[in-house]
């Protein structure tokens, strides 16, 4: 099983480890993933279609494409996680191959169920985590403003920077902790194990 995952940057560097470590854990065979980067927000509309398209099609094609975008990107393009997913589903046609994902409200959201470990590295322990569930911290003020908050005030004399601190948050954790109570990460995790014969989260 070839797996291309459509991904902004700063998210690979910080994901990818934890995800391949997660699958190798629950598949006796692990696909190859193909991280595809972008420098800045994943294409949109056509350009989304014709990259899609590509990676499935000729001599080297991918047998799926996922798309995973954050909900907040700087603008207003997507409300929710669904109007994201939808929206990309509708940019790229009836393709069965293609699987779009949101992170909601950003990729962030899915480190606050590990606060106690961002406390730590932060050395902030009596900041508290964000009183809403993971998912409904929103546009007003994204989980990664919180995250960067916790490490600007606390004294690690540095700010959040995702590429090392979300992958040092990541490597202390099981994702499955997160997926519990992060529907949108689960239903991502769940699209991947389903592709490659393995049991999905319950």
């Amino acid at each position: 099983m070839k797996i291309a995952i459509l991904v902004e940057g700063k998210t690979e560097k910080a994901f990818m480890p934890s995800l391949r470590r997660f699958l190798s854990s629950r598949l006796s065979e692990m696909p190859k993933i193909k991280p595809v980067i972008y420098n800045g927000r994943l294409p949109k509309k056509d350009k989304l279609k014709r990259v899609v398209e590509n990676l499935l099609a000729g001599k080297d094609a991918y047998d799926a494409v996922i798309a995973l975008t954050d909900v907040y990107t700087g603008t207003k393009d997507f409300e929710d996680a669904t109007d994201a997913k939808q929206k990309m589903k509708d940019w790229v046609g009836d393709n069965p191959r293609f699987y779009p994902h949101a992170a909601q409200y950003d990729f962030e959201a899915w480190l606050l169920p590990f606060w106690p470990t961002i406390q730590k590295l932060a050395k902030k322990r009596d900041r508290s985590a964000p009183s809403s569930s993971p998912e409904q911290v929103n546009h007003n003020k994204p989980p990664s403003y919180h995250i960067k908050e916790i490490f600007e005030l606390g004294k690690c004399r540095d700010s959040y920077i995702k590429p090392r601190d979300a992958k040092r948050i990541l490597e202390e954790n099981n994702l499955i902790d997160s997926a519990i109570v992060c529907l949108e990460l689960k239903e991502f995790l769940n699209t991947i194990l389903l592709l490659c014969g393995g049991q999905e989260i319950p």
